[in-house]
């Protein structure tokens, strides 16, 4: 047993994908495949087809880059503009997926203080306080469950529409800003509702950022201190933070509706925990249960595939996906995608001039760029359409591209 410690140690390509956990990236990092011999060999994946996801992403963004993992192995990573392994853009709805996560493993950290998990009741003077006098009544009814899968009925932000059974049946017309403004927390709750709640989905950042105020109640920790701690740390990410800064405004909290700043190797061990079911190494992160949840169909949105902040593939609707597919994409172009069936995950790095600018997250940013990108302009989507890839499209789209690339089922 010692001998075969040792050579494990000595050669981490012995390890299986079952077995391996990739190293902080100031100890080596992930296990790298380079060529396309090796990558078809081990991985079972087209280094051709990668090349061309790669393409495609980088029209469909200013900066970026596409980083895939699979069976445990680094076998894409390439950027452009300002995409670099050490840069730490702002990467917008894909925090909502921490979010989540963070909401998991709090759960489990207060299973005796809330018993009841997703299908507490939020809207009460124990966790929220600060809604009360309630602006609207039938708040009392929203769960944690709800709001996690953007069913508790607030209006979506922008336009986008309420959907009832799968079908967009309310146009919502963007909401007015408040005269004198609210406060960081108070704009989210105070959020009218366009639906009774679990009666419609409709996308609002308001509905994650509650749940992130819930979580600050129930932990008595900032989400950012409180994700420090349970998963930068066991993960061994490199810097990270919470992009709070809005010009000469600093956002009090941690915005639970996204722009967590996050470097793109340590996206994908967030990915690689996902697809471990929540464990890293010894130590189970969230609950295999959870992370469930988050990859498939459940009672808390009946509405839109969309549930505890991913949006999952179960009813096909990405048709080049494995149907276990499950991601969260983010303005700008970001995506977090994981694919259990084929073992495998995928970090979609995007963005503009804006989301890589250091004054929004307070990181130092010390890496080469050439300006090459700084005159970018959106390529078309096609050669059959004049517009330009949008935010979803273009994260499901490379679902599909590098899902393409697996040509065999290659051993674990």
């Amino acid at each position: 047993m010692r001998i075969l410690q040792l050579l494990l140690l000595l050669c981490p390509a012995a390890l299986s994908a079952e077995d391996y956990f990739p190293k902080p990236d100031i100890a080596g990092g992930w296990r790298t495949l380079k060529d396309a011999s090796g990558i078809r060999k081990t991985a079972g994946m087209d280094l051709k087809k990668l090349d061309q996801a790669f393409e495609y992403a980088s029209r469909s963004s200013q900066h970026g880059g596409l980083l895939v993992v699979r069976h445990g192995w680094l076998v894409y990573e390439r950027y452009y503009g300002r995409g670099h392994r050490d840069a730490n853009p702002a990467s917008a709805s894909v925090g909502k997926a921490y979010t989540s996560i963070a909401s998991g493993i709090m759960l489990a950290d207060k299973k005796a203080t809330i018993p009841n998990g997703l299908d507490t009741k939020v809207f009460n003077a124990e966790l929220l306080p600060e809604a009360f006098p309630l602006d609207d009544t039938a708040k009392t009814e929203v769960t944690l469950g709800q709001l996690l899968s953007m069913s508790a009925g607030f209006h979506g932000e922008g336009s986008n529409p309420g959907f009832v059974n799968g079908l967009p049946s309310a146009k919502l017309s963007p909401l007015p800003r408040p005269d004198p403004p609210l406060s960081q927390d108070l704009a989210a709750i105070r959020t009218p509702l366009w639906a009774k709640p679990g009666a419609g989905y409709s996308y609002s950042s308001a509905s994650a950022h509650v749940a992130s105020i819930v979580l600050r109640k129930l932990t008595g920790m900032e989400m950012q201190d409180y994700l420090d701690l349970r998963l930068a740390k066991p993960l061994s990410w490199g810097q990270w933070a919470w992009a709070r800064r809005r010009g000469d405004i600093v956002l009090p909290h941690a915005p639970g509706g996204g722009d967590i700043a996050v470097r793109a190797t340590d996206h994908l061990r967030f990915a690689y925990m996902l697809l471990k079911k929540g464990r890293w190494q010894n130590q189970q992160i969230v609950s295999a249960d959870y992370i469930e949840l988050c990859s498939r169909p459940t009672k808390w949105n009946a509405h839109a595939p969309f549930r505890m902040m991913f949006e999952n593939n179960a009813d096909g609707h990405v048709a080049g996906a494995p149907k276990d597919a499950y991601f969260k994409s983010g303005g700008g172009g970001f995506g977090v995608i994981v694919i259990p069936s084929l073992d495998m995950v995928i970090y979609k790095m995007a963005g503009d001039d804006s989301q890589y600018d250091p004054a929004r997250t307070g990181l130092k940013q010390d890496y080469p760029y050439d300006g090459s990108r700084d005159n970018w302009k959106p390529a078309p989507r096609s050669q059959f359409s004049d517009g330009p890839i949008g935010v979803d499209d273009g994260v499901r789209r490379i679902l599909e591209m590098v899902s393409a690339a697996v040509i065999d089922d290659s051993p674990l």
